[in-house]
């Protein structure tokens, strides 16, 4: 068993919810300078990991690390940087988060070595401690190294902020400037939801804000969060080839050609719970907009405890159809047809009420689309409720 799992453990047993978050994410093992990382790379909350560092840890510092990559996805430090200095973001949001956790290195950054009261949002601590480059006179072929004032927070703070590191992988981070706001909210909102139910509602104190805040209906329509969804899936993939040059390294890297057309895979449950006129005419009204507004080649398949027929989606009206095949539902047949398709599909999108057996883990990025009764079958996977 690896430091890893055993870390995870030990969280499971003293501080539930942080283990089962942590084993909600998609795992990546990494060869950094870092111990461990978080980001939301191609739509998906990741965890990277270089093991030989991370197992040099005494136990105390990896849960403390786990915890504060927990704290760091659900405050989305990841998505809130904006034009900001990347370098002085990473470490206001290490102040925001790390006066909550007990076992922390060390070297560990707090708001008091900058002379700053605990408690503040990483904007606030960015505000009070970064400086804007100054532009001089502008004359020579760069910046200068202006005088800094002696006292004060633009003197001090900057140069303070300069030498300071982060505990934690925070180039990572670069990965979620694809992945829209909402889209991310959706993502982690579904993960917080599986983290409670298996930690049995027990919810750290220090998290009860930010987590019910993340619980709270997404504000806009679900139309939106799957578009987004598609146009990520889209975004994934990308093809190397030599016929078009690397503008910035001209023979010696083959450029880059994203895939021409968008494939979809679209199941359809054909259970009583999803044979609503009104929901499937919604759903059907909404993919062929999709169809329309982009290249995309959608192939629906309809499946219960087998698939009942495969079709390819017309961008025309059409109503989603009911097929009763008897027997019980069985998600798992619908991923193993996305295995054979040619070529893979970028996503999977499946309409269902989730109550019936899913694979344990899935390649594909995977969008479930619940009716309001529905429950989301596994932890991975991006659950969305239909709302109609």
């Amino acid at each position: 068993m690896t430091s890893l799992e055993n870390s995870i453990i030990r969280l499971l047993k003293r501080r539930p919810f942080y283990g089962h978050f942590i084993l909600n994410l998609r795992r990546k093992t990494v060869s950094s300078s870092h111990a461990a990382g978080v980001t939301i790379s191609d739509g998906i909350p990741t965890l990277s990991i270089n093991p030989a560092l991370f197992g040099e840890m005494p136990h105390s510092h990896q849960e403390a690390l786990l915890e504060h990559l927990v704290k760091h996805l659900l405050h989305l430090h990841p998505l809130r940087r904006k034009s900001r200095n990347s370098h002085d973001w990473d470490i206001c949001c290490d102040l925001a988060i790390n006066t909550t956790i007990e076992g922390l290195p060390d070297t560990a950054l707090l708001p008091e070595i900058y002379c700053q009261e605990p408690g503040l949002a990483a904007e606030e601590y960015y505000d009070l401690l970064s400086t804007p480059f100054r532009t001089g006179n502008l004359e020579g072929n760069g910046y200068g190294d202006g005088e800094q004032e002696e006292h004060g927070a633009i003197g001090e703070g900057n140069s303070q902020l300069k030498n300071a590191e982060t505990m934690d992988d925070h180039e990572l981070w670069s990965n979620s400037d694809s992945t829209p706001l909402k889209l991310a909210e959706e993502m982690l909102r579904s993960i917080t939801r599986d983290a409670l139910h298996g930690s049995d509602g027990e919810m750290p104190d220090d998290l009860r804000t930010v987590v019910q805040g993340i619980l709270q209906p997404s504000p806009i329509p679900w139309r939106q969060i799957l578009r987004q969804f598609v146009a990520t899936a889209g975004r994934v993939g990308k093809l190397a080839t030599w016929k078009r040059e690397n503008r910035r390294f001209s023979h010696t890297t083959p450029g880059v050609r994203r895939k021409r057309r968008l494939n979809l895979l679209v199941g359809i449950d054909v259970s009583d719970s999803t044979n609503i006129t009104e929901m499937r005419e919604a759903f059907a009204t909404e993919l062929m907009q999709i169809a329309r507004g982009r290249d995309a080649h959608i192939t629906t398949v309809y499946a219960n405890s087998r698939i009942q027929k495969i079709e390819a989606f017309k961008g025309t009206p059409q109503v989603l159809e009911r097929f009763d095949g008897g027997g019980f539902t069985d998600l798992r047949p619908l991923f193993e047809y996305a295995k054979t398709v040619h070529p893979l599909p970028a996503a999977v999108i499946y309409l269902t009420d989730g109550i019936g057996p899913a694979p344990e883990e899935m390649e594909f990025p995977t969008m479930w689309v619940l009716t309001t009764e529905g429950e989301k079958p596994v932890p991975w996977g991006v659950e969305l409720r239909l709302g109609v």
